[in-house]
């Protein structure tokens, strides 16, 4: 029996997918639940897996073809078994040559743009030219003539980047966006981490970075300061009861915002785990819906990259996100004396139409005291005194 495969619905507002990559090619043996393709949203990358065991028949959308929601992409079935025909374009196709193969999509935006087929280079399966070989070919062609210049690469705005683009903007745009910085030393997070390393990976089966321990301190902060915490709607701050902590993770061309929910009554050990499991999900395309929604407050972290201070972009509609650099040895002085200590640039960009300066500086200066602080340390993770 033949199976239609059709973009799912990932979430209420998704309306369509962008498919990124075929696991598969056509003819190739495919099991119940194994990965097929890898889809893009405007929000996640996912993997869409078959839901019976049989052979790839026939792939209907290439890579790079945006698919509405519920459009049948592939067939699955057995051999010999017949595959529906697919309804041509109503626009009439560019002229082709005799060898060309080409999508309905990409026929139709090729006698639309007045595109000869053959000079286009297919990336789908067998060579086949999809619509995104046929829109790079119009944006070189445009950006060649733009410029004046030799162009290397164009490379087409993603599901991803797009929104990452619309969002940026629109944070910048819509808010008051003010970022403090503070360079402070973090000799006592150092020490306790390194302390606690063995005993996390004892535990868990995973190193400790300082992204949860990061979570776990945020967290402790956003309830001491609950205007933190909050979103502006219309007319009215909603300070939220919940404490959902995303974090930054890079990805192909972009960026998710993975999150860890109720960071502030989960264990040390139980944040290290999804922490590290929600990372491996956005890396490998994996991430549901649900695991990058509901944030209230974002940290990024850039100082595996060397960087030291940067102004992080508030992810909406939160009000306050948290930047933090790399960790590196300075001379400070201590009395009359210069001595080495590992210090940090934490920068808090905060959106100055709900909170005051004040009021995010007693927020930072909160968090800072409690990575300074052994003892507040210990009490926020969880670790035993001696």
């Amino acid at each position: 029996m033949v199976i239609e495969i059709k973009i799912p619905k990932l979430g209420l507002t998704m309306t369509k997918g962008f498919i990124k990559k075929w696991l598969k090619n056509e003819g190739e043996r495919v099991e119940k639940d194994e990965a097929l393709f890898i889809i893009e949203t405007e929000k996640i990358t996912s993997t869409v897996t078959s839901p019976v065991s049989g052979y790839l028949l026939k792939i209907l959308a290439g890579v790079g073809s945006e698919v509405p929601v519920g459009q049948v992409v592939a067939y699955v079935g057995e051999p010999g078994e017949s595959v529906p025909g697919i309804t041509p374009s109503p626009v009439a196709p560019a002229p082709l040559a005799p060898k060309v193969k080409a999508t309905p999509r990409a026929k139709a935006l090729a006698q639309k743009e007045g595109i000869d087929l053959s000079l286009v280079k297919g990336t789908g399966p067998e060579g086949l030219i999809t619509e995104s070989d046929v829109l790079k070919y119009v944006h070189e062609a445009r950006a060649k003539t733009k410029l004046g210049l030799r162009v290397k690469e164009v490379i087409p705005l993603t599901p991803l980047r797009r929104t990452i683009a619309e969002r940026m903007t629109a944070s910048l745009r819509d808010m008051a966006q003010v970022t403090l910085f503070r360079e402070e030393s973090v000799e006592t997070l150092v020490k306790l981490k390194n302390e606690l390393d063995p005993i996390i990976h004892r535990e868990t089966g995973f190193r400790l970075t300082y992204t949860p321990i990061f979570i776990k301190i945020v967290a402790e902060g956003l309830r001491k300061f609950p205007l933190i915490n909050s979103t502006l709607e219309e007319d009215a701050i909603k300070v939220v009861d919940e404490v959902n902590v995303g974090f930054a993770v890079a990805v192909d061309h972009g960026l998710v915002v993975p999150v860890v929910k109720d960071a502030d009554v989960k264990d040390l050990k139980t944040v290290v785990a999804e922490v590290n499991e929600l990372a491996r999900k956005a890396r490998e395309g994996g991430l549901t819906l649900d695991e990058v929604q509901c944030g209230t407050f974002t940290i990024t972290n850039l100082g595996m990259y060397g960087v030291e201070g940067f102004t992080p972009v508030i992810n909406t509609p939160q009000v306050a996100i948290l930047g933090i650099g790399r960790i590196v040895d300075k001379p400070v002085l201590v009395g009359d004396k210069l001595v080495s200590k590992p210090m940090v640039v934490f920068s808090l960009t905060f959106d100055h139409r709900v909170v005051d300066g004040h009021t995010a500086a007693q927020f930072l200066d909160a968090v800072i005291r409690i990575m300074q602080s052994e003892e507040e340390l210990r009490r926020v993770l969880a670790i035993p005194s001696h």
